[in-house]
């Protein structure tokens, strides 16, 4: 007892040395784009003579408790000319800067922060942030640039392939991927099942992609946090912004509302191909359209209110017979608040819904689903002084899960309408997480969250024979979905699961010496929503269920380490990380699982587990005319599901086997090259391990058929072709730029520049004229050219 008196003494000697200790003053403000009074993220504030700074937040607010004096402060940010004032600090005091753009460019705003280059002083580890402009650089297919298609460059993160949605991260398949838009959750990312995103690059701010070391402000996936913010408007002047493409355009619309107070945006963007099909004879169509809105308004320096919306709508069809819809609809009201100079809180009340739908006339019905839901967070940021933050805040999300319903279109489908039972959660967190400076070359950062999900009762819900949904038939030696033994009723305020797990986070960093350091990171997730998908790529029609009696929630402990280098001042930055996940309660399925339709999916459902490590390597050169990156990741994704008893194989015979997403090799080449003023030349290239598939192992004949055989204990043994192509672009911006409003520029696209056909999925049939079975490669692109004029008036 003694001892653990002498420790709490010690913790109060401290806590009061920290605040109490010297006559120390608050120097707090905002930092703004001058033209636009846009708000700026991740600004570096620094006071060299102290060897102390910050950074701003996610809403350009920045506070920090130093001695008082005259100080020397640095207000950085790449892209933006460096601001160097002189600050006589005699009493607390709020001060905004203005920084002004180091050169005229097409985009408003130049986001390319210096989180770009390694920055080695912050425990922050496995992050990447990738700027507009650099986005705008990547060459893509059909010319239109794409978010998700530029963080696959990146070390540890994947796809599927062409013409696939999602992507994945460190060995996590792609509904393990939180992805926000303005603090909004967004379910499905991809256009055209994965040829485009849904984030219009004109209306984005911010991009941040966490592979691990995650902050404890964030939960509910497992494998990363794609972190979106869209820009404010411009308060000060009215501007248009745009592009138009081969298939697509998009136009943006900002301005003030109220100068230097209030602002609106508003951005559109829409697909056209399909218009000229009908020349053609074809009356297929495949195209989108999306829409983005924010409305902001200052009532003072200490209350900020922002109202933001995304919609978008995807439409699918073959001959009216069969037509496909789906999108997303999210919307966010945010109340920023200053408490005081130390502490600022945001308030956000947010709605985000998936929905899908699906007419296929020629049967005769209509099938619609979804998911919904309502979230409220409240998040705090305490500046205690400058080497020591708080951040903490509760979180709640109430979801609504429309796993389907059958609408037969017209009298004499012979269809019978059918509806599968709403699913109903709520998930509730709270966390608190220290970023700590010890001293000049140590800093940590840790944090807990806890997070509580409860099943809500449900119309139905299906009771089995000793809880086992899934049987093992001894004698056909397989497993098979049980019959129900019963249905049971619930009120929807009634619990029928609830789960609560403490998720601890912590990173470090020690700096070695000016230019280089080492950070080790760990962090455990909960997630309790699962996308059910056994194909290597998530379709619209795959269904999102939550844990319940028969579904656990997937558990994830992420350990890692790495090195960290600043070469020549940050104009070359060096990143190396060894990353190892375990994956706890990982759902598998059972061989022949149908899940489409399904209302009783945890009959072909096992809980396994998983497992990921690898090597991750990026190379970045930030400065001068040639700008770019090598990345290499060195990788092994593996699932297993054992046996339920001693009588049970399990999946794959109990043997850990390659998930759908395992890449032995990733290396990605990105390059930049500004000729001059008017040319500016980007290329990029891949290589990739071919995705782990299934091969025949041998074959029968059935009423003169050759039928492939596949064997269920070699699942994902075998792997497609390597994929690897080579993409190059041009920009000609024209020299009458500097002399007119209207600024504009061409941009030249060649995509898969040498033809190369990468294998989307390999079939075998038996071939009509020779009746032997062969292998069918299918392939989604060769070389597609692409022309976009981009604007900004």
């Amino acid at each position: 007892m003694k001892y653990q008196n002498n420790i709490l003494f010690l913790f109060i000697f401290l806590l009061s040395t920290t605040i109490f200790g010297q006559e120390n003053f608050t120097l707090s403000g905002t930092v703004y784009d001058q033209s636009s009074n846009e708000t700026l993220i991740g600004v570096s504030v620094y006071f060299p003579t102290l060897n102390s700074g910050t950074s701003t937040n996610e809403y350009g607010f920045y506070s920090i408790t130093i001695p008082a004096g005259k100080h020397e402060v640095y207000i950085s940010y790449l892209g933006y000319k460096t601001t160097t004032e002189t600050i006589d600090l005699t009493k607390k005091s709020t001060k905004n800067f203005y920084l002004f753009e180091d050169a005229e460019n097409l985009d408003e705003i130049i986001i390319e922060s210096n989180i770009e280059k390694t920055n080695i002083k912050t425990a922050q580890m496995s992050v990447n942030k990738l700027s507009v402009k650099t986005i705008k650089q990547i060459p893509v297919v059909l010319g239109e640039s794409d978010i998700i298609k530029s963080i696959i460059l990146l070390p540890g993160v994947t796809s599927a392939g062409e013409g696939a949605s999602g992507f994945n991260v460190r060995g996590g398949s792609a509904d393990q991927n939180l992805i926000l838009l303005d603090e909004a959750i967004v379910f499905n990312s991809s256009h055209v099942f994965g040829f485009f995103s849904v984030f219009n690059p004109d209306v984005i701010k911010d991009v941040q992609l966490y592979k691990g070391g995650i902050p404890a402000k964030y939960g509910g996936r497992l494998s990363s946090v794609l972190d979106i913010y869209q820009k404010e408007g411009n308060n000060k002047d009215f501007k248009l912004t745009g592009g138009v493409g081969l298939v697509s355009s998009r136009l943006l619309a900002e301005g003030p509302i109220k100068k230097e107070k209030s602002s609106f945006l508003i951005g559109g963007r829409a697909s056209y191909a399909h218009l000229f099909l009908p020349l053609v004879d074809n009356d297929n169509k495949a195209y989108f359209y999306d829409l983005n809105s924010k409305i902001n308004y200052r009532f003072d320096k200490n209350n900020n209110l922002f109202f933001s919306t995304y919609f978008g709508k995807d439409v699918f069809g073959i001959n009216e017979s069969f037509v496909n819809t789906y999108g997303n609809t999210v919307a966010n009201l945010r109340w920023n608040h200053l408490f005081s100079d130390k502490l600022f809180s945001n308030l956000s009340l947010i709605y985000s819904d998936y929905f899908y739908g699906l007419l296929l006339d020629f049967v005769g019905f209509e099938w619609d689903s979804g998911i919904t839901n309502y979230n409220i967070k409240y998040d705090f940021d305490y500046y205690v002084r400058d080497d020591y933050k708080l951040s903490f805040g509760i979180n709640n999300i109430y979801t609504q899960f429309n796993p389907g319903k059958i609408i037969p279109n017209r009298e004499d489908s012979g269809i019978l309408p059918e509806k599968l039972t709403n699913k109903y959660a709520n998930e509730f967190a709270a966390y608190i997480e220290a970023n700590h400076k010890i001293n000049s070359n140590f800093t940590l950062k840790y944090g807990i969250r806890y997070s509580n999900f409860k099943r809500l009762g449900q119309d139905e819900l299906n009771t089995y024979a000793n809880d086992m949904p899934v049987l093992y038939n001894q004698e056909l030696q397989k497993y098979e979905s049980a019959v129900a033994s019963g249905v049971t009723t619930y009120k929807r305020s009634d619990v029928l699961a609830n789960f609560g797990n403490f998720e601890p986070r912590i990173s470090f960093s020690y700096l070695l010496n000016d230019d280089s350091a080492v950070k080790a990171s760990y962090n455990r997730m909960a997630q309790y929503l699962h996308l059910l998908s056994n194909t290597a790529s998530p379709t619209p029609l795959d269904i999102w269920a939550p844990s319940g009696t028969y579904i656990k929630p997937q558990l994830l402990d992420q350990f890692a380490i790495g090195y960290f280098k600043n070469i020549k001042e940050g104009d070359y930055s060096l990143e190396t990380e060894i990353f190892y996940k375990d994956i706890q309660n990982r759902i598998d399925y059972i061989n022949g699982a149908n899940l489409v339709a399904n209302n009783e999916i945890e009959t072909v459902i096992l809980n396994g587990k998983a497992r990921a490590y690898g090597l991750e390597f990026l190379l970045k050169k930030n400065e001068g005319n040639v700008k770019g990156w090598i990345a290499y990741t060195l990788s092994k994704s593996e699932q297993l599901t054992a046996g339920r008893n001693e009588n049970e194989p399990g999946i794959n015979n109990g043997k850990w086997y390659h998930t759908p997403f395992d890449k032995t090799h990733d290396i990605s080449i990105n390059a930049s090259y500004e000729l001059n003023e008017k040319w500016t030349f980007s290329s990029n290239f891949l290589l990739q391990t071919g995705q782990p598939t299934n091969y025949p192992v041998g074959q029968f004949q059935f009423q003169g058929l050759n039928v492939p055989i596949y064997n269920d204990n070699r699942r994902n043994s075998d792997r497609l072709p390597a994929y690897h192509r080579l993409d190059i672009s041009a920009t000609l911006t024209p020299s009458k730029n500097k002399s007119r409003s209207w600024k504009g520029e061409w941009v030249f696209g060649l995509y898969n520049l040498y033809n190369r056909k990468n294998a989307a999925s390999i079939s075998f049939k038996q071939n009509q004229e020779t009746y032997r079975n062969e292998a069918i490669k299918t392939s989604i692109f060769g070389m597609v050219p692409s022309v976009t004029y981009n604007f900004k008036f």
